[in-house]
């Protein structure tokens, strides 16, 4: 009778764990289903184009994005803008820069120039945002992640099972984990609740989204493509800071896929150069002599 009652017992205990561990770190995100997941995965051009456009309008009023050029927005792989579209957009924006007289001006923007930091440096993004600064978007997609645990973990890291879109579940149950505190749980003045964030469940940013907060484009029926919802926004743009973080991933996918087909096929002509060259000598495939192996 013991044993059952040791091992209820046990269980209870993890339970109270893990649930004091999500209420203090916050609750693991949900794992989504992501277009560029996996290793045929690629990014949907439509999403990206919704992504970026949710940038602009809500994200960019806080966060830079000072590693991604305007010219990547054209670039295969990516949202599929054109030219004209990105040297227009590159024209909204001023560059500062140096004349040729090392003086500091301020210019319209080019393909090639990088989105401008909204802040000189960071104590001034810290000073006009309550004391924190934002962080940037470039590679936020990358750098966010949490840990799934065993046995997920193992299957993570398995070639065909393989799954590194943590970072992008993250921010999209971030965007969308915002709502009333538990009972007994206290936020203070100027914060606010978030199941998923890992501090605590208690951030700085307020609720960046809301339903309707960003018009998207609309079909024959003047319906829009795609619902006009938290849970579409932040999908959306979940989605284009993983292109952000990485825009050559399509191209390195190929890249991989392309190599892995050319080492089996090596593997082969190698296996099949090693019997040609051992026949003549009468060994067996390992190279050994059948005769060394004889006994008396």
């Amino acid at each position: 009778m013991r044993t059952p009652t040791l091992l209820a017992a046990t269980l209870i205990a993890a339970l109270g764990i893990g649930q004091a561990a999500a209420e203090e770190h916050g609750h693991n995100p949900p794992r989504e289903h992501w277009s560029f997941a996996g290793v045929f995965g690629k990014f949907d051009e439509a999403q990206l184009q919704r992504g970026f456009q949710v940038y602009k309008e809500v994200c960019s009023n806080c966060h830079s994005m000072k590693l991604v050029k305007f010219r990547n927005l054209s670039e295969e792989g990516g949202p599929g803008f054109s030219e004209a579209q990105v040297k227009a957009l590159a024209e909204t924006y001023q560059i500062k820069d140096e004349n040729d007289k090392g003086e500091t001006i301020e210019r319209p923007g080019r393909p090639a120039d990088a989105f401008p930091l909204l802040h000189p440096n960071e104590k001034a993004a810290a000073a006009a945002h309550g004391g924190k600064a934002p962080p940037d978007f470039s590679v936020l997609a990358k750098a966010r992640t949490y840990e799934r645990g065993f046995p997920a973990f193992v299957f993570d890291a398995l070639p065909l099972t393989g799954y590194s879109e943590q970072g992008v579940d993250y921010i999209h149950a971030l965007m969308t984990g915002y709502g009333d505190a538990p009972e007994g749980k206290e936020v203070p003045d100027g914060a606010f609740y978030n199941k998923y964030y890992p501090q605590g469940q208690v951030i700085a940013m307020p609720p960046p989204l809301s339903d309707g907060a960003v018009t998207y484009a609309k079909n024959d029926k003047g319906e829009p493509v795609v619902p006009e919802t938290v849970d579409q926004y932040a999908r959306d743009v979940a989605a284009f800071m993983a292109w952000a973080a990485e825009p050559h991933m399509m191209e390195r996918k190929a890249l991989g896929f392309r190599v892995i087909l050319f080492l089996i096929i090596l593997s082969g002509l190698l296996y099949y150069v090693k019997k040609r060259v051992w026949k003549p000598l009468g060994g067996e495939v390992h190279g050994l002599q059948p005769e060394l192996h004889k006994t008396s």
